[in-house]
């Protein structure tokens, strides 16, 4: 039996934003589809994963406008592609995922950059969507 946590679907969902970045898709559906056939998972894992990699693909413009703004010297087609996924997906649960505690996603993609990537990479993620979460909560508090 397979077991899947959100942390695996995390990683999963870094993995295809990194496909789909890397080649874009046509059909996204599938592309997940070929991707589940080779992935073992369970269903909650890939509803997870798949509500967090269409919800980037949505909202791409407007995550990649604030990472854009966090980001300081550094424009976001030349960031590094796993950094660039990593940040994508945590910034878009800190926006448009109220479920998700924001510290929850930061410290996942933090752990998942150090993964996927390495150290530095954990420490340029953390500082940007550590600013978001101070951004977001400011502007929660004022409306």
């Amino acid at each position: 039996m397979v077991t899947a946590n959100r942390r695996q679907a995390r990683e999963w969902v870094v993995q295809l934003l990194f496909q789909l970045d890397m080649n874009p898709a046509e059909d996204l559906e599938m592309r997940l589809t070929r991707f589940w056939e080779e992935t073992p998972s369970t269903a909650n894992a890939r509803e997870f994963a798949e509500r967090l990699v269409r919800g980037v693909l949505e909202k791409r413009e407007s995550i990649d406008t604030v990472i854009q703004n966090l980001a300081e010297h550094w424009e976001i087609g030349r960031m590094g592609v796993i950094d660039r996924s990593v940040l994508r997906m945590a910034m878009y649960e800190i926006m448009f995922c109220d479920d998700i505690p924001a510290v929850v996603s930061i410290n996942e993609a933090v752990d998942i950059a150090k993964y996927f990537s390495n150290t530095e990479s954990g420490r340029f993620v953390n500082g940007i969507l550590d600013k978001a979460r101070k951004d977001f909560d400011v502007s929660q508090q004022t409306q």
